[in-house]
């Protein structure tokens, strides 16, 4: 088994963090609010330092939600957001999880406000991996990186100290 190797530390993250905040509200500019949507798990835990650091330079209303759905098996069990999906109409969508690879778990978190009708839906990763195999693209990427299919990102976000490895 090969050692893992620290691409991320907690500054790098933080760092990348403000980064992506700053596009995000570049690309946003016009709006009054904006709906981060954090993709279980880690996804969710991104997103929730992705709101905090557009709260610290923004003014802008952020609503933070969680899409909760199997990753390793999507169509095992329902795609659930805690929000009314009416409540999304004609608004800016963004979703947010740790680390893209093949584009499938955004695709299928899509499902999740497929009858909502939002103005906008963009995408955040800390980490892009760049295995598409879906026609999904990451907007605002922290890091993209170019691994071997066999090679694996682990992004550890909960905690006092945040990191992400390549093994």
């Amino acid at each position: 088994m090969s050692k893992a190797s620290l691409i991320l530390n907690d500054w790098d993250i933080d760092q990348r963090i403000k980064r992506i905040a700053y596009q995000i509200l570049e690309e946003n500019f016009e709006e009054k609010e904006l709906f981060i949507i954090g993709i279980k798990d880690q996804g969710f835990v991104f997103a929730n330092y992705l709101s905090e650091a557009i709260r610290r330079i923004s003014s802008i209303k952020i609503h933070l939600h969680e899409l909760t759905m199997d990753k390793s098996d999507p169509l095992s069990e329902e795609i659930k957001i805690n929000i009314e999906s009416q409540k999304l109409k004609d608004k800016v969508v963004i979703f947010a999880d740790d680390v893209a690879s093949t584009g499938r778990t955004v695709y299928y978190a899509l499902q999740g406000i497929k009858d909502s009708a939002p103005k906008k839906v963009q995408v955040s990763v800390l980490v892009d991996r760049k295995h598409k195999l879906y026609p999904i693209c990451s907007d605002f990427v922290g890091l993209s990186l170019t691994t071997t299919i066999h090679e694996h990102i682990t992004a550890k976000l909960k905690g006092k100290t945040k990191s992400v490895y390549l093994n």
